[in-house]
């Protein structure tokens, strides 16, 4: 009986063997369930991890990046970079550009720029100090795009490269006419917002307080560390701290118009900075600005030809890139400016013509002797500081021999911790 079964069975698998075999099969497969293998994702080039959309190149065009610390119509700092931005498209042939903007300093800027240079943008340019250390990093990687960084003291000399200019000179003149109104007003006290403590900011509070004393020999600068380069609050509370402390002209380093507006509001002066539409209330005195177009339109043509180094790329005020509100062509000074003593106006007028003409610079601001506010004499008579002094801190790993951390005589504060 058994055996039948096992005859059964055997003829029972022949014949599967044989109609496996008609089927162009042998031995019986039995199929595992596909298994799908995890895609390995690239690093995505639409958008940073930092959640950033990045924009895209256009093809056979030379295209232009730039990263904003703040919203590029702010008023301030970043609307004049966009607005040199603009410039740069109207002006260089066969040129795209495009923008970021509010992206913070450190990581998050640092991949933003990486993804800039993935998608092909032949120039970058990053306008934030703390854009520097990140943006040295990518450049490494991309050595056929151009880096630009503001502010900084950082060059690879080949693609990565820092730029500025002697906004001192400036800041020097609002100083003059600072210290002129402050003595008319029977108040000789100023103030002074800084952002944070870098090199550029303690360069321009003393700039202000050079020329402050040109006109007011008496006056006093107060400082205010606010540690933010935009936030319209901070900013209005930083400036009424030092009108009701009794400033009677505040000067702002950040990027918008709140030290013009809450002058108004205490029936003092402002004088506030970056962008030529940023002294539009009575209460503001002047305000030093920029005007990059011209700056940026020469890096990228020297980039399209091959002709523009990156490196210390400081530029003068000859070049076109700086104003002084009120006092340029085609406009009025403010209000606040016409019962000034006209000697005063016009060593301000006769001191920023010799500056457009290249007959003075950041170092004559910057020529002894100075004194800073612990007595010490800093530079003797006829000497000046040294591009390196103007730009660091020894304490920043600069080679700078006088450098920049003291306080001019005037300004009543101490020196900020590093």
């Amino acid at each position: 009986m058994h055996d039948k079964k096992i005859w059964r069975v055997i003829a029972i698998l022949v014949i599967l063997a044989m109609a496996l075999a008609a089927c162009g099969g042998s031995d019986p497969v039995v199929e595992e369930p596909a298994v799908e293998e995890p895609a390995v994702e690239e690093p995505t080039v639409e958008e940073p991890t930092t959640g950033f959309e990045v924009p895209a190149v256009e093809d056979g065009m030379f295209n232009v990046a730039m990263v904003l610390i703040g919203p590029h119509d702010d008023g301030g700092w970043s609307q004049a970079h966009y607005d040199g931005l603009l410039y740069v498209e109207e002006n260089v042939e066969n040129t795209h550009v495009a923008f970021i903007e509010l992206v913070p300093e450190g990581a998050d800027s640092e991949q933003v720029f990486r993804s800039l240079a993935r998608k092909g943008f032949d120039l970058i340019i990053g306008t934030s100090f703390g854009y520097m250390d990140p943006m040295e990093i990518v450049a490494a990687d991309f050595p056929d795009a151009m880096f630009i960084h503001l502010t900084g003291f950082k060059t690879n000399g080949t693609n990565y490269g820092n730029m500025f200019g002697e906004m001192e000179v400036f800041k020097y003149l609002a100083g003059m006419l600072a210290g002129s109104r402050a003595k008319v007003d029977g108040n000789p006290r100023l103030g002074y917002m800084a952002t944070f403590p870098i090199p550029e900011e303690i360069r321009l509070g003393n700039a202000i307080a050079l020329g402050m004393k040109v006109t007011c020999p008496e006056c006093t600068l107060d400082v205010r560390w606010i540690n933010t380069w935009h936030d319209p609050v901070i900013e209005k509370e930083a400036a009424a701290s030092l009108f009701d402390f009794g400033a009677q002209v505040v000067f702002t380093g950040a990027d918008t118009p709140a030290a013009g507006d809450v002058a108004m509001e205490k029936d003092k002066w402002g004088v506030n900075y970056d962008h030529i539409s940023a002294c539009q209330v009575e209460r503001c005195l002047t305000a030093p600005y920029w005007t990059w177009g011209p700056i940026y339109a020469g890096i990228a043509e020297g980039t399209i030809d091959g002709t523009y180094v990156p490196g210390f790329h400081y530029f003068d005020s000859s070049e076109g890139g700086m104003g002084l509100f009120g006092f340029m062509e085609g406009q009025e000074p403010m209000p606040g400016v016409a019962d000034l003593p006209a000697e005063d106006v016009q060593l301000v007028r006769d001191t920023l013509a010799a500056a457009l003409a290249g007959e003075f610079d950041r170092f004559d601001v910057f020529k002894g002797p100075i004194y800073d506010n612990q007595g010490n004499l800093i530079l003797a008579d006829g000497v000046s500081l040294e591009q390196l002094d103007l730009d660091g801190f020894a304490e920043f790993g600069s080679p700078c021999e006088t450098c920049m951390y003291w306080w001019a005589d005037g300004v009543t504060a101490e020196l900020p911790d590093l």
